[in-house]
């Protein structure tokens, strides 16, 4: 395992607070891809040095502590220009990497899909490209280790020309992806069965709570971005009514740019959800930023008309669990609060997105003679088949549908048509 100096620089004294909660999501960060934190380093400087970032007289004191502490990884909260961190890996003969180098790499070992696989190398290839200006390429002779995942060594000794060309063909392939993706969510939409959107902040219990409305066993961690590509399950009622249910990346402050644009795309599966269910850790100190943080990138997705219930998770965790599983009751659909992990307030939730979801729908039990079969072709376009029966002269169905399609149902068969 890889030891890792951790740096913030702050220009604000009195942002303490938020530096120092800044550095705990870093550990984090530096835990998830695999390596120990053995020092962390704060520096006030009311300017940024242009060519360290940190003082000259800093530098110095963290080539004593790589020394004495053994460790060959300099991790800063910061994101650093090429030439900063060119010159701190001169001065310091270490590997140097900055937040978003680190997030990249956590992101090169989670992705699963061929997509999300994509997304990463080119996200690293954007991020690594303007780097192999000057000293360049030579950046390979870090070796392996944390910032040297995803594309790898051979991919830095390219020259600038055939990284490009990489560039352009991994954009090619992900828009062929997107293309297909678009198409599904697209076809999701024309049917009558609604999808609710999972978003929320890293390790806020996104994944817990899929898998106990779905009833599925996927991967959860408390590890930040422990699980990356987007997945859809189906979620039931005990009358047999449902909807698909989707997770998503989990967000993060300070998001690269670089992450922002290569993953919009699974982002998008909120922009077209008919509800999103925003989850929020709130044990967090900092969760009332964390809300924000998300919210504006949710802003930028364009989903202002789509309904947002926010979900305050990890009740089981305070002394008051038992005053907020009492406001579930209100007739607030906005806001709700659960445990995904004891199962608290998850009814109050199911009941919450049923209303959201469904709205004026009823549920009506259908008997249609067979002679009238070919209308049965048309339901999966306006309306839900909950369960169906069939027989000798009759299909049975019991169905959920707005109630003014029903009467217009009804007349279609008092006319004796067989097509709708």
């Amino acid at each position: 395992m890889e030891k890792a100096i951790l740096i913030h620089i702050a220009t604000d004294k009195h942002k303490k607070f938020e530096a120092q909660d800044s550095m705990q999501e870093l550990k984090g960060l530096t835990k998830a891809a695999g390596a120990k934190v053995v020092r962390e380093v704060f520096q006030f400087r009311s300017r940024i040095n242009p060519k360290y970032l940190i003082g000259e007289g800093k530098v110095n004191e963290i080539i004593q502590l790589k020394k004495d502490l053994q460790t060959n990884l300099i991790i800063f909260d910061q994101i650093l220009s090429p030439v900063q961190q060119q010159s701190l890996e001169d001065k310091i003969d270490g590997k140097v990497l900055d937040r978003t180098q680190l997030i990249l790499d956590i992101f090169a070992q989670r992705a699963r899909s061929n997509e999300g696989k994509l997304q990463v190398e080119l996200a690293q290839l954007n991020y690594l490209l303007p780097r192999l200006t000057g000293k360049g390429i030579t950046l390979s002779r870090l070796g392996g280790g944390i910032g040297t995942r995803g594309p790898g060594e051979k991919k830095l000794e390219e020259d600038r020309r055939r990284i490009q060309k990489r560039i352009t063909n991994i954009k090619y392939s992900i828009s062929k992806i997107q293309k297909r993706r678009s198409q599904q969510r697209k076809s999701r939409k024309k049917g009558p069965v609604p999808v609710v959107s999972l978003v929320g902040y890293t390790n806020a219990g996104k994944s817990t709570l899929f898998n106990l409305l779905t009833r599925e066993k996927r991967l959860t961690s408390s590890q930040l971005f422990s699980t990356l590509d987007p997945v859809i399950r189906r979620v039931s009622y005990s009358d047999g009514l449902y909807f698909f249910l989707s997770d998503t990346v989990g967000l993060i402050k300070k998001l690269p740019l670089e992450l922002k644009t290569a993953f919009r795309a699974t982002l998008e599966e909120a922009q077209d959800a008919d509800c999103i269910g925003h989850i929020i850790d709130i044990t967090s100190s900092q969760y009332m930023d964390q809300i924000k943080a998300v919210e504006n990138i949710l802003s930028e997705l364009n989903t202002a008309n789509i309904p947002i219930i926010k979900i305050y998770n990890k009740i089981d965790l305070l002394t008051n669990k038992t005053g907020l599983l009492k406001k579930n009751l209100s007739s607030d659909n906005k806001t709700v609060y659960v445990s995904a992990k004891t199962g608290d307030g998850i009814q109050p939730l199911k009941e919450k997105l049923r209303r959201v979801l469904f709205k004026e729908k009823q549920i009506f039990c259908l008997k249609i003679p067979k002679s009238h079969k070919k209308i049965i072709h048309s339901f999966p376009k306006w309306l839900i088949v909950l369960k169906r029966r069939e027989s000798n002269e009759y299909y049975e169905l019991k169905v959920m549908a707005e109630p003014k399609l029903m009467i217009k149902y009804m007349a279609y068969i008092q006319r004796g048509e067989s097509n709708w």
